[in-house]
């Protein structure tokens, strides 16, 4: 809400034509006064957030790959198994998850990736949040989604009402925003997960801010064990067409922490080559990246991955519509390298941060903290 806005709330003098900051204002008021009395019923995040919801709030408007974690779901007390696993399920075969969510009940949600942004698309590009909201928002696209059978309307919101409740009335007023599921943007969500010899837990790419002449790519390998090495070399002229950037030890232990890695991409766009350029990483992407920049890769390099055992000019392939991350070495090779391979000094040796890379899992898992098998504290 703009600033001046806010101000005339506060004074008192709003205009009619200001009548929606207003409401905007109230919203946040009633959410926070929500969220006590929620809290006095103990109402907790168990009671609404579960397995496939989390997983799929984010397939139908084609989020980004921060959608991939898990920590908050390890947090209340649920189980995980592979992030990965789960997403890449959604993104390709979305009615396998539907068949599976209604064998347990009321409780799941089912969301699939019919709805979402495509970047490389040129009617979707110009379509943004706001004209999502204008459309009908959040609200209109899941009663779509309902009318088609593909949303559990008994599944309980932090509201307190089912979601069935929150959407009635819902409308959808622009179809060519919110695609119905004759005519959606893709039939797969905005989401991949690649598998292969580099990536054996997966990794993550957004497919829908990949051009087409990226979605299989095969070229040299550039490594780099730090984020600024590599923005070095980008900006310095060194990486060149058809370079795989490769960019590691970034991950949850060799962060630690697992930095956004939207520097380097952005480096890339700005050095013209945003489509002949890919960028491999075990650090994160959130939303706003694009070109064929894939993180989340597991096992990580701090914990000897096959990411840590990639030398500079290994030719590594790239099939995005085949789900494939793989670097062109014999599996001999790769354990002869395994071998070899010596853990890195870590970055950090005392404080929080080297508590939490000792406890952090892979990126596969969410990320999140473990007490390490066979641990024998007071």
């Amino acid at each position: 809400m703009p600033m001046r806005a806010v101000q005339q709330i506060m004074l008192g003098t709003v205009t009619a034509k200001e009548n929606q900051a207003v409401q905007t204002l109230s919203a946040i008021k009633k959410a926070g006064y929500d969220g006590i009395e929620l809290n006095g019923f103990m109402i907790r995040p168990t009671s609404f957030m579960v397995r496939m919801m989390t997983k799929m709030a984010g397939m139908p408007v084609g989020r980004g790959g921060n959608l991939d974690w898990a920590g908050l779901v390890k947090a209340a007390g649920l189980s995980v198994v592979s992030v990965h696993e789960d997403l890449g399920t959604i993104q390709r075969e979305p009615q396998t998850v539907i068949e599976e969510a209604k064998k347990f009940g009321t409780k799941y949600v089912v969301i699939t990736g019919m709805y979402r942004f495509d970047y490389s698309d040129e009617t979707a590009v110009r379509k943004l949040a706001e004209d999502l909201n204008e459309a009908g928002g959040v609200y209109a696209v899941m009663k779509e989604l309902a009318d088609a059978g593909l949303l559990n309307l008994g599944c309980l919101t932090v509201s307190g009402k089912t979601i069935g409740e929150c959407i009635e009335g819902a409308v959808n007023r622009d179809p060519q925003v919110i695609r119905p599921l004759d005519n959606p943007y893709s039939a797969t969500g905005g989401l991949a997960v690649l598998k292969g010899n580099l990536a054996p837990d997966g990794s993550v790419v957004k497919r829908s801010a990949v051009v087409e002449e990226m979605m299989v790519h095969e070229g040299p390998a550039r490594v780099f064990d730090c984020e600024e090495d590599a923005i070095e070399a980008i900006k310095g002229g060194k990486i060149v067409a058809g370079d795989v950037v490769v960019i590691r030890y970034e991950g949850p232990k060799g962060g630690p922490g697992m930095r956004e890695m939207l520097n380097p991409t952005s480096a890339i766009a700005g050095m013209g080559l945003g489509s002949s350029v890919a960028l491999i990483t075990d650090g994160r992407f959130s939303g706003a990246s694009r070109g064929a920049s894939i993180g989340h890769v597991s096992p990580e390099a701090a914990v000897g991955g096959p990411i840590a055992l990639v030398e500079e000019g290994d030719m590594i392939r790239i099939d995005i519509p085949q789900m494939k991350l793989e670097v062109k070495i014999s599996d001999e090779e790769m354990e002869a390298r395994r071998t070899k391979w010596q853990p890195r000094q870590p970055k950090v040796t005392g404080g929080y941060l080297s508590r939490y890379r000792e406890l952090v899992t892979s990126g596969n898992r969410g990320a999140i903290l473990e007490i390490p098998k066979g641990f024998q504290g007071k």
